[in-house]
């Protein structure tokens, strides 16, 4: 019953077998051992995989829970805000870097939990990545996180419980607010349930999210551009350009 218990919990969850093992915090191969009936899962675990899924170590046991799906199969979310979060794998059961490009910003606010939006994505693997955590792709656009520049693409990997994110964390945040943006966040749910967000463009000021508008977070650990950084240029000085070529842009709408 376990066998196929867990199988079922894991499919209607959205999670891969990696993710269900880290989540799990055992191998990947154990969680594979476990679905086709080669190992069974010690007591610790059991309970683990219960209390994941909200049910108890009684239902996981004895009942057939495909057939009763009223019974849990939903992970607990860490913050009390259950967040679905919708991938793709490729045949290997190893999950893709979903790209969400500048066209499809609008519609991933809408489609970001729908998995037949997500599957229509662009899709592709990073290697160097590594397998823990679930990664997404985000075209940015602005020059708001120069000398990061408009067009580039920022691999995030998926942040569960926003309370650990610490100061200073470049993230892409994602809001029916504001959308899909990229910035350093400055944590203060605990204080005032609300993020602070920077922009490394000092033209820009900081302005504050409440988590109840927040849908994702996903960390930069990665960025993807066609164009290289300008030698022996500051952040002042890119600062200074830009501030520039919006004067005078200023300046031609005026004379228009």
């Amino acid at each position: 019953m376990v066998t196929s218990n867990l199988r079922y919990l894991r499919k209607k969850a959205g999670y891969t077998q990696a993710q269900l093992a880290e989540k799990l915090d055992i191998k990947r191969s154990l969680v594979g051992a476990y679905e086709e009936g080669r190992a069974e899962p010690k007591l610790s675990t059991l309970v683990n995989i219960a209390h994941l899924f909200s049910i108890t170590l009684d239902e996981l046991i004895t009942t057939d829970l495909a057939n009763t799906p009223a019974v849990g199969a939903t992970p607990k979310a860490t913050d009390g805000k259950l967040r679905v979060l919708a991938i793709t794998v490729d045949g290997d059961d190893k999950e893709n870097i979903e790209l969400v490009p500048l066209k499809a910003s609008a519609g991933y606010l809408n489609g970001y939990a729908d998995p037949e939006f997500i599957e229509e994505l662009p899709r592709f693997r990073l290697p160097m990545l590594g397998n823990s955590g679930t990664f997404r792709a985000f075209e940015i656009s602005g020059d708001s996180m120069l000398p990061i520049t408009s067009g580039t693409v920022i691999v995030g990997r998926y942040i569960e419980d926003w309370k650990t994110i610490k100061d200073g964390t470049p993230c892409i945040i994602v809001s029916q607010k504001e959308g899909v943006v990229f910035k350093r966040i400055y944590n203060k749910l605990q204080d005032a349930a609300v993020l602070r967000l920077h922009s490394d463009n000092p033209v820009y000021s900081p302005y504050e999210l409440h988590v109840e508008d927040i849908l994702e977070i996903w960390e930069a650990k990665s960025y993807i551009s066609s164009t290289f950084p300008i030698a022996d240029l500051s952040l002042d000085k890119l600062s200074s350009i830009v501030l520039d070529l919006q004067k005078e842009m200023q300046k031609l709408k005026k004379v228009d």
